[in-house]
């Protein structure tokens, strides 16, 4: 009876001993496979390989879908400026052009010009898409510069592109103040019975800027529009000791200051 105990012991540490070699050994073999699984895709990286992934196509003049990675190959489709397609793999022509493997559907992918879309997985895609915003002019610029907030948060060239979309609005507010104006009828205005500032915040000249996310205040005595100055709010919240702060500070000031004189 005296060799119970020790005998039960004995048993439990054989048992315990068993359980931690057995363990180790299925780690040991967890671990090799993870390694065998990082070296073959490693070498499917190198064969071509690529993981899919979204991209947005931020110049349309070029986004061109081809059934070939070939500028003489067939016309698929033409992609519009914002589109969103899956980036599957990639292939340089002949004459150095770089082309991705794109699907625009779960069954009609092609061939599309690089240059013709960006993605935030890809380096250098915030500094080339910057660049692009720079040589844009007026409501291309704006949605250039939409796309690369949308797509670039953490970018370092984000306060940059805030401070051109801010100022691209509000040199956009002053042509829809002349347009509105020459287009809206004051005696159709007064005939409709509606308050003359909302015939004005209704005009269809501003639709394709609010999809852009952008909004316009309104200035009723002197029948203007004006940006409502959130990017510039966005650099002074997030961006306090960049450049553009104190120009945003600026434009901040002088907004204010309209929005008072508009209380009086």
């Amino acid at each position: 009876m005296r060799n119970g105990p020790a005998a039960s012991h004995s048993a439990f540490l054989a048992r315990f001993i068993f359980l931690i070699l057995f363990i180790t050994t299925c780690l040991l073999i967890l671990v090799q496979n993870s390694d065998a699984q990082t070296r073959r895709a490693g070498r499917s990286s190198e064969r071509g390989a690529t993981t899919a992934t979204a991209v947005v196509v931020v110049d349309e003049r070029i986004a061109v879908l081809l059934d070939a990675p070939d500028l003489h190959a067939n016309l698929l489709q033409r992609l519009s400026r914002g589109r969103a397609v899956i980036f599957t793999g990639w292939k340089r022509a002949a004459d150095g052009l770089l082309f991705y493997r794109v699907m625009v559907t779960r069954s009609k992918g092609g061939w599309l010009q690089s240059e013709a879309v960006s993605s935030n997985t890809r380096a250098g895609d915030d500094e080339r898409l910057l660049r692009l915003i720079r040589g844009s002019d007026d409501f291309d610029r704006i949605a250039r510069a939409r796309i690369f907030l949308d797509l670039f948060n953490r970018s370092p060239l984000r306060p940059s592109v805030l401070m051109l979309y801010g100022a691209a609005a509000e040199e956009a507010a002053q042509n829809l103040s002349r347009e509105a104006a020459r287009r809206l009828d004051e005696r159709e205005m007064a005939a409709g019975g509606a308050p003359l500032y909302s015939y004005f915040l209704n005009y269809n000249g501003l639709d394709r800027y609010r999809r852009q996310s952008l909004a316009f205040i309104f200035d009723e005595r002197a029948k203007k529009f004006h940006y409502d100055g959130a990017s510039w709010r966005e650099i002074l919240r997030r961006y306090p000791r960049s450049p553009e702060a104190s120009e945003a500070r600026r434009r901040l000031n002088d907004l204010a200051a309209f929005e008072a004189r508009q209380d009086q």
